[in-house]
């Protein structure tokens, strides 16, 4: 998608205010590198006809404070304060910094549109981590044994599919921003202070069960039930439920696996009884949240009664043959992009089918914070 006018604006005035200093992308790096480093790459993404970036408030901030000065001194290293500003470069800083956030406004206008392309994870600044379940101990393969030669740390995680697919579209999204992935036993102060993106269910993913709890905001709740062993169902707050579909298979010919079989690879619920059972449908809950830990950044949760659903909440807002038309529903209906939704997932031939968001009868639960105060 081609960029909006407002941010080739944007993107041309940043590399005019650096070339009328003569300055090289290495050498406003350096400038404003003092607080926190920004990369030459990340220079060059905001200054971009074809594809710019949107840089942070703060940054537009530091592009002022360095320009107000009618000469930068060669071999700057450091931003100039605004109180060691003289009356005339304080004035120009003023003035240039409105410039510059009134700009950046206007992009912000235009990716807020429902018109828009793909805005939902294209983060402003980071970091940025995805939180991914813990595969069970009985699950995994031999080589997620630190011990084994051929060792390979992503054989211990669980939906590595809904992984992948969020993975790549926000490394796409925010190419110079720091993303990472972790399972909830390495989540640390740093993590949960940045964009979270939470992956599974309350029972594989510890950190989703404790940020449900905390974040009491969310009318939805996920929780145990005695006739399901493999996943956990969803409640609203008006206490209706939200469960998978199941179909018998008829004309299966196998013989009941044991109780200790089934448990080992979580196929429980695909056994009732001694008659083998479809997965047609599954729930998925898709939410976007403040993050409780720090306002400035959000929680994104992606969750599912099993990890079909899982997939099908990610890739409602990363498969092309829907994204845009989701993206635009979300802009529309939840301005404020605070919202939760639970939503249907067909299940055919074991592919989890994305939602699409235009099809009332996909979504089965809205909530905004806006509605509810009303």
């Amino acid at each position: 998608m081609a960029p909006s006018p407002e941010a080739v604006r944007l993107a041309r005035r940043l590399r005019e205010l650096r070339e009328s200093q003569r300055l090289t992308q290495k050498d406003l790096s350096h400038a404003l590198s003092s607080d926190s480093r920004v990369a030459v790459a990340t220079i060059s993404s905001w200054e971009s006809q074809a594809n710019p970036k949107l840089p942070p408030e703060e940054r537009l901030r530091g592009y002022a404070l360095l320009f107000a000065k009618s000469v930068v001194p060669e071999g700057t290293t450091r931003l100039p304060r605004e109180q060691d500003l003289d009356a005339a470069e304080r004035d120009r800083f003023r003035t240039l910094h409105r410039e510059l956030v009134a700009l950046r406004d206007s992009v912000r206008h235009q990716v807020e549109s429902p018109t828009g392309g793909s805005y939902t994870f294209d983060f402003e600044s980071g970091p940025i981590t995805l939180v991914c379940p813990e595969a069970p101990a009985d699950g995994r393969s031999p080589l997620a044994e630190e011990g084994n030669p051929n060792y390979t740390r992503l054989y211990r995680y669980a939906d590595l599919d809904a992984l992948i697919e969020m993975w790549g579209h926000v490394r796409a999204s925010n190419p110079e921003l720091r993303t990472r992935h972790q399972i909830p036993s390495e989540v640390s102060a740093d993590h949960l202070s940045g964009h979270l993106i939470l992956l599974g269910g309350i029972a594989w993913n510890q950190v989703t069960g404790r940020l449900l709890r905390v974040l009491d905001q969310l009318p939805i709740r996920q929780m145990s039930v005695a006739d399901l062993a493999d996943g956990e169902i969803f409640r609203s707050r008006d206490g209706r439920e939200y469960r998978p579909l199941w179909e018998e298979l008829k004309d299966a010919d196998a013989d009941a696996p044991s109780k200790a079989e089934l448990e080992a690879v979580q196929a429980q619920d695909a056994w009732k009884g001694e008659t083998p059972r479809e997965l047609v449908e599954d729930v998925a809950l898709l939410a976007r949240l403040r993050n409780p830990f720090n306002h400035s950044r959000t929680i994104t949760i992606c969750n599912g009664v099993y990890s079909r659903g899982v997939l099908g909440a990610v890739r409602t807002l990363t498969d092309d043959a829907v994204r845009e038309r989701n993206e635009a529903f979300l802009a529309n209906r939840f301005p404020g992009g605070i919202f939760g939704l639970l939503l249907r997932v067909p299940v055919i031939n074991g592919e989890a089918i994305t939602p699409d968001l235009e099809v009332p009868e996909n979504r089965l639960y809205e909530w905004s914070p806006e509605e509810e105060d009303e």
